[in-house]
């Protein structure tokens, strides 16, 4: 059963959020900032109340003043602990791409308000370790918080808490913010299975095509030193006439040298464990530097290499299944050629 004060926490979570909007960028103000006294602060205040009895109790004058110095310590600490985050200005910079059970992270930027200094920040995504900082000088600074998905696809993180207790730790000036950024989480790589060596693409069975060449085709290769027994309709008798010596055209025949992804291999897998496969091997055929395409329902990637066609890959496998319009909204890393294109 929840706690009255887990209730009010979560109370006071969705009130504020309910107020601060999505914002690539956002300054701290007094509509935001909340502040209370922390727990020190409260045992701070008992004391002060001990304090107060005794002098009254004893009228010590000495007991009075030291009561009352500490109490207006007390106020002005609320005054500096609001101010040190007020003004403060957070930039939502970007999200990076992660595997499922991997962290993903996000960038953020933080600015202060016409130079004056932040000490002692501390900001953390709602259930994750976050980091603290100080803004001493003009200059911005970034830093990157974590947050571990556990599903793939787009992945929003929970809100952003931004608390402090500076100066003194009596009180604790804190607001929860809404993160205006996505990360693409792709699946977790499962290793195993087999890529069939094939001849050609069977676009029908959607199989897996080998590169290679075979002789015996139209496309001419070059020429070879004639050997006795060769057809006389292969010698070159252009290069034979100049001088060149006795040589016979060669002929290849190409296969087609791309490798196919499909959704058809594996088919005893269930559908995350054969994405997981998929990802395995996009891997590793992007690390021998091989051509290779994706066919999945109702979307197809053309076969090449390199880095920006993995992500766009990755990219397809991640939100494959979900209910993610990839032409409509901006992606994290690029788009997925569909078929016909």
């Amino acid at each position: 059963m929840e706690s009255i004060k887990q209730r009010l926490g979560r109370a006071m979570l969705s009130w504020s959020l309910r107020r601060s909007p999505r914002l690539k960028q956002l300054t701290l103000s007094q509509r935001r900032i909340y502040i209370v006294p922390s727990r020190s602060g409260g045992v701070f205040l008992l004391l002060l109340l001990v304090m107060l009895v005794l002098g009254i109790n004893f009228q010590n004058n000495l007991m009075f003043a030291v009561t009352f110095l500490l109490g207006s310590l007390f106020i002005v600490t609320i005054l500096h602990t609001y101010a040190n985050l007020s003004g403060l200005t957070i930039q939502f910079v970007r999200g990076h791409p992660c595997f499922v059970g991997e962290p993903a992270a996000f960038d953020l930027q933080l600015s202060a308000h016409s130079g004056r200094q932040y000490e002692s920040i501390q900001l953390a995504l709602a259930g994750a370790e976050g980091g603290a900082v100080d803004l001493l000088d003009d200059q911005p600074v970034t830093l990157t918080l974590y947050q571990t998905p556990s599903r793939r696809g787009r992945f929003q993180p929970d809100a952003l808490l931004i608390e402090t207790f500076y100066p003194l730790g009596l009180f604790r000036a804190w607001t929860w913010v809404q993160v205006d950024l996505t990360a693409l989480v792709y699946p977790r790589p499962l290793a195993g299975g087999q890529l069939a060596d094939l001849s050609r693409v069977d676009e029908g069975d959607q199989t897996l095509a080998h590169q290679g060449e075979r002789p015996g085709g139209e496309e001419f290769a070059g020429l070879e030193t004639y050997q006795p027994g060769m057809s006389l309709k292969r010698v070159a008798w252009k290069n034979y006439a100049r001088g060149q010596g006795m040589h016979a055209k060669q002929y290849v025949d190409f296969s087609d040298n791309r490798r196919w992804l499909s959704w058809q291999l594996w088919p005893e897998l269930s559908t995350e464990a054969r994405l997981s496969r998929l990802t395995w091997w996009v891997l590793q055929l992007h690390h021998r530097g091989e051509e290779y395409g994706l066919i999945l329902p109702e979307v197809r990637i053309n076969p090449d290499r390199g880095e920006s066609h993995r992500i766009r890959v990755l990219e397809a496998l991640a939100c494959f299944g979900l209910d993610e319009r990839l032409g409509q909204d901006q992606s994290v890393q690029g788009r997925v050629e569909e078929g016909g294109q």
